[in-house]
């Protein structure tokens, strides 16, 4: 039985707070199949509410989090010219423990963007 779970968050670091309102989704990848599995938007702690992938459907494998990040730096007036730098922001990872917390986060500006696996 798996107890692993995957969460999320989002920090804006040109202006030093949570990200809200964005738009995520979840992709389990096997061989060249990509299958969204979930969708979440960030709350104003620029976290989604809940395990993006809780632990009833935890299991091993390669995923992708998407992080529509164009339309949170549009209304928040980071945008700059179009085509943006940034806009979808794919992270492509593995989950190799299905008894561990994996906690994936984005640290955003609207030139850059560092992720890590978090606790």
């Amino acid at each position: 039985m798996t107890s692993g779970f995957l969460t999320t968050h989002v920090l804006d670091t040109a202006k030093g707070l949570p990200a809200e309102g964005i738009q995520i989704a979840l992709f389990r990848l096997t061989g060249e199949d990509r299958e969204k599995i979930a969708t979440a938007v960030t709350n104003s702690d620029g976290r989604t509410d809940a395990p993006i992938l809780p632990a009833g459907d935890f299991v091993t494998g390669t995923y992708e989090l998407v992080f529509y990040a164009g339309d949170y730096l549009r209304s928040t007036g980071q945008a700059g010219a179009e085509p943006l730098f940034l806009d979808e922001i794919p992270l492509r990872f593995g989950i190799s423990d299905p008894e561990s917390h994996y906690h994936v986060p984005l640290l955003l500006s609207p030139f850059s963007y560092s992720t890590y696996r978090g606790s």
